[in-house]
């Protein structure tokens, strides 16, 4: 929910409001996201919707997430991989997935800002995922107004 909210309704709904918005959330007819399974073992998560969906993507206040133009993109916002899954292709087959589920809602653009550091990064400053996943999945960077953020894309024909 943290994309989702404004900053001061995420930090009144950390004690169990933020959980019970993305269950409603979860109930939608298009869910905020999608897991990947091992056999019947949920060990991954990737959160992707309409970029409109993001409060956070559409204050106005960040020079480095703004929008690169104006065409409607989803946009993937972060992902989680359970530890004894990081390291295995879990990430990149998550943007593969979320590519596919953006196209068949009507998507014609993902969009995600992962991070592209030449230092390694903790697993923990990895939410956004890293650039190498996104390039393996397909995408492209179309923006970097950091060094270590750039927007990457997947358009769809």
């Amino acid at each position: 929910m943290f994309w989702k909210l404004p900053r001061a309704e995420w930090e009144a709904g950390r004690t169990g409001g933020n959980q019970r918005a993305m269950q409603r959330a979860a109930q939608r007819r298009i869910p905020p996201g999608l897991l990947a399974y091992d056999g019947d073992e949920p060990v991954g998560w990737c959160a992707v919707e309409p970029r409109a969906n993001y409060a956070r993507l559409n204050t106005g206040r960040s020079k480095v997430l703004a929008p690169v133009d104006d065409q409607p993109v989803w946009s993937v916002t972060c992902f989680f991989v359970a530890r004894t899954h990081r390291r295995r292709g879990v990430t990149v087959e998550l943007l593969k997935a979320a590519v596919r589920h953006a196209r068949k809602h009507g998507g014609r653009i993902v969009e995600g800002y992962p991070i592209d550091s030449p230092k390694p990064q903790a697993d923990t400053f990895a939410y956004t995922g890293l650039k190498a996943a996104f390039d393996q999945a397909g995408f492209h960077e179309v923006a970097r107004r950091s060094p270590t953020r750039p927007v990457m894309r997947c358009e769809m024909t």
